[in-house]
């Protein structure tokens, strides 16, 4: 499958302001299973300078300043990507301990994957809700986090929120609603606390939509398995990712992982404005 995309972005500001250098995140990954083949980022006013550099988890961005004042900012970005079909769950957990929980990273991969671990504090109600399915899946690993994620899925709603931080786990897990962003955090967060690294993942999701529809980008997350890697699973749709998930970044913090991040000089609010297209078989 051959994947266009096209990401823009606006930020119209009410009065002139100076762009301080900014931090974008567009460039979506080459994975095993992904090849980017193609990939354009124009930005207006134009920078600067521009440096494509590799952030401190291994995330290629493009990092840009600028001179002089602007009303606003537009940001697009144009990739091809050749997404391979393939079976996510082609792997073997190795050592065997893996297999059940619970269990233990060895030395040197708790040291590394620490950030990954850190949890925020859960309200007992979270965490009973986690355990249950714990029991239920007979403390199989894969089958827990499949079938936490496919639970999650069916007892929340999920609802477009366009700006803003994730909410807290608690908060997500009390409204029983929330974005992408919401329930991925929420379940990294629970996970982490049973000792299963796991980190935020910014990308797209394609599934077929009318013809004019508009994407939006996605979040997800990935757990670390040792004999499988990281392994991408959605609650927002209940799912294993597989070669339609096309991630960007991925970051034990979700602050990491936005799209977009810096700041301006002046007294100017601004506005955004963003749009995403995603053709197949272009």
């Amino acid at each position: 499958m051959n994947f266009k995309i096209v990401h823009e972005t606006l930020y119209q500001f009410t009065a002139n302001v100076f762009l301080e250098p900014h931090y974008i995140r567009l460039l979506p990954k080459s994975t095993p299973h992904h090849t980017l083949t193609f990939f354009e980022l124009t930005i207006s006013p134009k920078p600067a300078g521009v440096s494509h550099q590799i952030d401190v988890e291994g995330n290629l961005i493009h990092f840009c300043w600028f001179d002089g004042m602007t009303e606003k900012l537009t940001i697009r970005s144009e990739a091809n990507v050749l997404a391979e079909k393939y079976d996510p769950f082609n792997f073997i957990l190795y050592p065997t301990d893996f297999l059940t929980w619970p269990f233990s990273y060895a030395e040197v991969q708790q040291t590394l994957l620490k950030p990954s671990l850190d949890f925020e504090p859960l309200s007992n109600p979270l965490i009973e809700y986690g355990k249950k399915i714990l029991e239920e899946s007979k403390l199989d690993t894969v089958q827990f986090v499949t079938n936490l994620t496919r639970q999650i899925h069916l007892d929340f709603v999920i609802e477009v929120r366009d700006v803003g931080a994730p909410h807290t786990p608690d908060l997500a897990f009390a409204l029983k609603r929330g974005s992408c962003r919401d329930l991925a955090w929420m379940e990294i967060n629970l996970l982490r606390y049973l000792g299963i690294a796991a980190r935020f993942v910014s990308g797209y999701f394609y599934f077929p939509m009318e013809s004019g529809s508009e994407y939006e980008l996605h979040a997800w997350l990935e757990v670390f398995l040792p004999g499988a890697g990281w392994i991408g699973f959605d609650p927002s749709h209940g799912m294993v990712a597989g070669s339609t998930h096309i991630p960007i970044v991925s970051s034990s913090r979700f602050e990491n992982t936005m799209p977009v991040t810096g700041t301006t000089r002046g007294t100017g609010s601004s506005n955004l404005v963003t749009k995403v297209m995603i053709e197949e078989g272009v």
